[in-house]
C-alpha cells in the first residue's frame, strides 16, 4: 500500500511539473510599423514565432502597410499581435468625447479585422502611447474601445507602458488601467526596454518570461524597441550602432530593424484561422 502511494505521488509530482512547464512556455516575436515585405518572411520566421500586425496607421505613419498581408503571414507559419493604434489625450478634449471616439474607433477595429480576415475571439490591442496615471478622458476612450470590442465578439488587450513613470506620480501605466478596469477582461501587453529587466537586442532560445518586465499579469512583454530609447534603455549594450535591433537571417543592409517581444503563446492575439 505504501508503494502505491509513493508511486501515486511521484507520478503527480511528475504532472506538477510537466504543468509548471507549460505554464512557462515563452515565444519570441517582433513587431513594426512597416510591413517587412512577403520575401523576408520566411527568414523572419527562423527567429520569432508570431508578428505585430496592424489595423489602421501605425504612430507617425500615414499609411497602414500590412493591410491585405494577413493570409501571406499565417501561411509561413506566423502567429499575430492585432493592434489598433488608438488616441493621444490631445485629441479626447472630453470625458464624452473620448467615449464617443472609443466606440467609433471600436467599430473601425472591428470592421478592419473581419475585413482582413482575423477570427471572432481574436485579442486586438489598443495601442496607448501615453504613459503615467491615465487621466478621465483617456480611461474614458480607453473602456469604451474595450466594451465596444468584446461586444462585436473579439477580445480586447492594451498594449502600455510596464515602466515607473518618471515623474512625481511614481505609477506603472499597464497597473493603473488594471485598476480602473472592473470586471472587464483585457490581456496586457507591456512594454519595458530597460536594462535590466530586459536582456537588450538579444535572441535568446528561450525567450524571457513576460512576468520578467516587473507586470506579474503581463502576457506579452516588449523587451527592446528600435531606436534604442537612451534615456531608457541607455545600459542596454547590445543594440546595433545606429541603435536599432536587426533580426538574424536578414541583411542588415535592408534596414529591417524591429522591436522584439515575449509571449505565453506562439499566436498571442489568437488570430490564426480556426
Amino acid at each position: 500500500m505504501g508503494i502505491r502511494v509513493l508511486i501515486a505521488a511521484a507520478a503527480f509530482d511528475f504532472a506538477l511539473l510537466l504543468s509548471g512547464y507549460a505554464q512557462t512556455a515563452t515565444y519570441l516575436g517582433f513587431d513594426r510599423n512597416v510591413y517587412p515585405g512577403d520575401a523576408n518572411l520566411k527568414a523572419l520566421h527562423q527567429s520569432f514565432s508570431y508578428t505585430g500586425y496592424w489595423l489602421n496607421n501605425p504612430p507617425g505613419e500615414h499609411s497602414n502597410t500590412w493591410t491585405g498581408h494577413r493570409a501571406v503571414v499565417e501561411s509561413t507559419g506566423l502567429g499575430f499581435l492585432v493592434l489598433f493604434n488608438g488616441r493621444l489625450y490631445a485629441q479626447l478634449k472630453s470625458e464624452a468625447n473620448a467615449n464617443h471616439l472609443g466606440q467609433s474607433d471600436a467599430k473601425a477595429a472591428i470592421e478592419t479585422a473581419r475585413r482582413e480576415g482575423f477570427p471572432k475571439k481574436t485579442i486586438i490591442f489598443l495601442d496607448q502611447e501615453q504613459g503615467g496615471r491615465m487621466l478621465p478622458e483617456q480611461k474614458a476612450y480607453i473602456f469604451a474601445w474595450v466594451d465596444g470590442v468584446i461586444a462585436a465578439g473579439f477580445r480586447a488587450g492594451i498594449y502600455c507602458s510596464g515602466q515607473l513613470s518618471p515623474d512625481e506620480q511614481h505609477v506603472i501605466t499597464a497597473v493603473d488601467i488594471r485598476d480602473s478596469a472592473g470586471s472587464r477582461e483585457i490581456t496586457y501587453w507591456t512594454t519595458n526596454d530597460a536594462c535590466p529587466p530586459s536582456p537588450g537586442c538579444a535572441f535568446p532560445a528561450k525567450a524571457p518570461g513576460p512576468a520578467q518586465s516587473g507586470v506579474n499579469f503581463a502576457e506579452v512583454w516588449q523587451f527592446a524597441q528600435s531606436p534604442q530609447r537612451k534615456d531608457v534603455a541607455g545600459r542596454c549594450t547590445n543594440y546595433s550602432h545606429d541603435g536599432n535591433c536587426y533580426p538574424p537571417g536578414v541583411a542588415a543592409s535592408q534596414g529591417l530593424h524591429i522591436d522584439l517581444n515575449s509571449a505565453t503563446s506562439s499566436d498571442p492575439s489568437n488570430g490564426r484561422s480556426r
